[in-house]
């Protein structure tokens, strides 16, 4: 079953394009607007992430591919996450830790 309507509607397109009926720049363009939305996370945030998942700030951090003094400023507040960092938090958030695991 699909999460919500825009993975029904992204289906649909789909099948268009694979008719003919949409080209493919349109279909690119259309994934782009379905991409979820990336959600910005506060220190508190950030820490219960991690203890939700029951490691250390050494271990998180090398799951993000980042050091520990990164994860330790992000949850002190002193800094923020960004970029590949904040989008690796989400999917963390959404999937656990062992999404990052290939």
């Amino acid at each position: 079953m699909k999460d919500n309507i825009l993975d029904v509607v992204q289906d649909t397109a789909k099948d268009l394009a694979e008719a003919g009926v949409m080209n493919m720049t349109t279909l690119r363009e259309f994934d782009a607007i379905c991409l979820p939305e990336v959600k910005h996370y506060n220190a508190e945030n950030i820490k219960a992430l991690r203890e939700k998942e029951h490691v250390s700030q050494a271990v998180f951090a090398a799951y993000l591919n980042t050091s520990p003094s990164t994860v330790r400023q992000w949850e002190q507040g002193n800094k923020k996450p960004r970029g590949t960092s904040l989008k690796l938090l989400n999917l963390v958030a959404h999937k656990g830790l062992r999404v990052l695991v290939y």
